[in-house]
């Protein structure tokens, strides 16, 4: 299982699943993508690379997931796909990869997300691989 949506309240919610940092940063990515698009509506003709740079693997996947945000509510983004490379090097997690995806137009918008919360956030290694819980305010 790469991702699930959890019942929530007022806001979206779900869990991502990795085998190593670059897996779950591809899954929060896709789990991102199915949230707020219809991804099997969208092409894979605009590339966006991305990059970030952080001291720890949790404000890793946050800060990749408000770039992505970044892109939707700027570039009008929508990603069906990614590449995704991590290394750490003296304590400095990097992500670098290249956004796949299409120009979002208003029926292939979902719902529009407003921001990723810290609510309940969770980033941890588990004995299988990575696990994070995340909700997105909506």
């Amino acid at each position: 299982m790469k991702y699930r949506f959890i019942d929530h309240t007022a806001d979206i919610a779900f869990e991502v699943f990795g085998s190593d940092l670059a897996d779950l940063l591809k899954n929060a990515t896709l789990a991102f993508g199915e949230a707020f698009t219809y991804p099997k509506q969208l092409r894979t003709d605009k590339e966006v690379e991305i990059e970030i740079k952080t001291d720890g693997a949790d404000y890793l996947l946050n800060k990749w997931l408000n770039e992505l945000l970044y892109f939707f509510d700027t570039e009008f983004l929508g990603v069906k796909d990614v590449e995704v490379k991590v290394s750490i090097e003296n304590g400095i997690y990097s992500a670098k990869g290249v956004l796949k995806g299409s120009d979002l137009t208003p029926e292939l918008v979902k719902v529009e997300p407003k921001a990723i919360t810290l609510h309940n956030y969770k980033v941890e290694k588990k004995d299988k691989g990575w696990y994070a819980y995340v909700v997105v305010d909506i």
